[in-house]
């Protein structure tokens, strides 16, 4: 038996062809096209990459996409007055900082005086509450989302399923759990201590890997046929020297027990983007509605 590979980069440009369409629709409704701003404190090199994919993608599907791209030596003040101005301009829907920021700047505090509506990375308490309530008019965090269209295009049916998440992050665990319960899945959290770990692994039927460490999950974790949704990204070492990067499930052994399998790099990754784009633009419908 050979897992189905969920193929996130093949489902991304789909996803980004609708957000094409729709944003042509945007501008010709409403005379603009949304906006997505990046903000960048320092020069971490994957933020940097993944700071200037954002804004490439933003661009690609037609939005205007801004980095911005600050000093190491920035003070949490400065990074707050920026923040202010980008929740007071008109043509900012989206508002994104990267993660994590330099050593002296406090990440809750910046992210929450992001405004609700403009927060495209869905980590405001606000949002955050809303899908933890089952309210509607939550912008959920992309990860998550992203996770949830994968597993959709498993075409497994989650009423009634029983799904473990490992990993119980704010960012990731927590609100892909809700977003499976809302789904009327049955849904474990389980993490790095919990009893037993492969024993719980086994019984799900999607199993959600988000517990960050290289690999941790193996084949005989998984129950024969499982949908398995990867999102961890590590780098371990290669006989190159520059590294490979692997999830936190063992690719190789879990895709020959799975019955679908998302890879890393390729799976998650690509969906996280895609979703980062499809919450600027409902903000952007949204805040347009609103006025």
């Amino acid at each position: 038996m050979s897992a189905r590979i969920l193929d996130g980069k093949a489902l991304a440009l789909v996803v980004r062809a609708d957000i094409r369409t729709a944003i042509e629709a945007f501008r010709t409704e409403h005379g603009r096209v949304p906006g997505l701003d990046v903000v960048l404190v320092g020069d971490d090199p994957g933020s940097v990459v993944y700071t200037r994919n954002k804004e490439a993608a933003s661009k690609e599907v037609g939005m205007r996409g801004r980095l911005h791209t600050l000093p190491a030596s920035t003070s949490e003040v400065d990074l707050k007055a920026l923040v202010r101005d980008l929740n007071a301009d008109p043509d900012v829907d989206g508002i994104l900082v990267q993660l994590p920021l330099p050593k002296h700047i406090a990440a809750v505090p910046v992210l929450d005086l992001i405004d609700v509506a403009k927060d495209v990375d869905g980590f405001h308490p606000v949002n955050a509450g809303l899908l933890a309530l089952g309210r509607d008019g939550a912008i959920v965090a992309c990860t998550p989302a992203g996770c949830m269209r994968l597993i959709a295009l498993a075409e497994v049916k989650l009423d009634g399923a029983r799904a473990v998440v490992v990993g119980r992050s704010n960012t990731v665990g927590k609100p892909v759990a809700q977003l499976l319960l809302a789904a009327n899945a049955t849904v474990t959290v389980a993490h790095s201590r919990t009893h037993d770990l492969p024993a719980v692994c086994r019984e799900a039927d999607v199993l959600v890997a988000a517990v960050g460490r290289a690999q941790m999950v193996r084949g005989d974790w998984i129950k024969p046929g499982a949908v398995v949704i990867d999102v961890g990204i590590n780098r371990v070492p290669a006989p190159d020297g520059k590294g490979r990067l692997v999830g936190d499930v063992a690719f190789e052994e879990a895709r020959e027990v799975a019955g679908a399998i998302s890879p890393v790099p390729g799976g998650v990754g690509p969906m996280t983007i895609a979703m980062l784009l499809s919450n600027t633009l409902q903000a952007a419908q949204r805040r347009a509605r609103a006025n």
